[in-house]
Parts: structure tokens; sequence; C-alpha cells
């Protein structure tokens, strides 16, 4: 499996032949201006919850790609009436695509179009890849139902928000980390603007003295696991 990190919550995986884009916003981040969305592959678009700085380039990319959007039922509907592809699910659910198992877990937040329009509950995603585990947690506050996701999935990696304000912040998400018992830890949903600004080398030296590995990446860096 590999991981791109495109900036604020924005992730590519590529799983064999098979790409994926989670929360793809871009173009409305400056510090991603090196980023080209034409240039990105997508087979299917996960979507967290239906924030602006979540969803802004969906439509273009999904436009050309012709990718499957995957999200709650209301943030799918909401594409489906605009003519997309899509595949809706719920808090609780899981279903067997391509390229492996994706559970759709609560997270706790808001969930609105820029234009207000309702856009369901918030949730994040547990992918079961043939090799690795992975859980996109998406815009969340620490939550105990974190402890439920071991009971189901042994994770290989965890992707936390650590922005603070927003988000959890790096404290809590050094505890998320025990409640999924993963200790490899991508922090994102940071630095994008001031309310969310970190100072890095602290939240990883936090992460270290609890034995946990914090990996915060470049734009456009690729991890491979």
């Amino acid at each position: 499996m590999k991981i791109t990190f495109y900036g604020h919550a924005s992730l590519g995986l590529q799983m064999q032949d098979i790409h994926i884009l989670v929360d793809p916003f871009i173009t409305g981040n400056e510090k991603a201006s090196h980023i080209n969305i034409d240039e990105l592959k997508a087979d299917y678009i996960l979507l967290t919850h239906a924030h602006q700085d979540h969803i802004l380039d969906v439509e273009a990319i999904a436009k050309r790609t012709n990718a499957v959007i995957v999200s709650n039922f209301e943030i799918a509907n909401y594409y489906e009436e605009k003519g997309f592809e899509v595949h809706p699910m719920n808090h609780g659910g899981s279903w067997n695509f391509d390229f492996g198992k994706v559970k759709y877990v609560n997270a706790i937040h808001t969930s609105s179009f820029p234009d207000g329009s309702y856009g369901g509950q918030p949730g994040g995603f547990v992918i079961e890849g043939e090799h690795k585990n992975i859980y996109i947690a998406g815009d969340t506050a620490l939550t105990m139902d974190m402890k439920l996701i071991p009971l189901h999935t042994k994770l290989d990696l965890a992707i936390l928000p650590i922005g603070d304000n927003f988000t959890m912040n790096v404290d809590d998400a050094i505890i998320a980390s025990d409640f999924v018992n993963c200790d490899k830890i991508l922090g994102y949903h940071y630095d994008t603007f001031g309310y969310i600004e970190i100072d890095h080398d602290e939240a990883k030296r936090k992460f270290y003295e609890k034995d946990k590995d914090l990996m915060l990446l470049d734009i456009g860096e690729t991890l491979d696991f």
C-alpha cells in the first residue's frame, strides 16, 4: 500500500492498481499549490464529511476520472443527484470493494455543505486491504468509540487529526492511538491555517516518549508500507 499526503486531510491511497482519494481539498490550500489535481488518479473518492475543506475538489476530480464517491447516505445522495456514481454507507456498516473491506465508523464533529445543506453525520473509515489495515479517523474529537476498532480489526496504521481547535490535539491523538491499539501514526489536519498550526518537533517528541511513531509527511510525499 502507498499513501500520499496532499495536505490538510487529503490523501491518496494506492492498493495494487487501484487509486483512492480521501477528502480532496487541494486547490484551496496554498501550501499544496504544487499539486495538480488534473494529474491525480482516482477510482474511488472517500469522504468523511461535507465541510468545504474536505470536498472542494470532489466534483472536478470525479467528473474527469468517473470515480465512485463513497460516503454517508446524505453526502452520497447529494452527489448522486448531480449525476455522479456513488456508494452510500452509514455508521457501523461495511462493504467489500475490489480493493478491500471498508467500514464506516463514528466520528464526533459536524457536517454541512458550503451552502449550509445537511451533510449527514461525520465518520471515519477502517480499510482492510490485502496486506495492511488502516484507520482514517476524519475530523473527530477523542471518543470512546475508537476502542471498538481493535475488536474487529488489527491496525497497521492509524491516520489521526492532530491540529487541535477543530479536532483532537496531539495529546488526545496519543490517547486515541491507545484506544485503537496502534502505535504507528500518520498525523494530518494540521498547519493549513492559523487555527491548527503545530510544533512538529514537540508533537513527534510526545509520541516518541510514549513509544509511538508519529509521521508527518511533506505535501506530495508518499509512504510505502
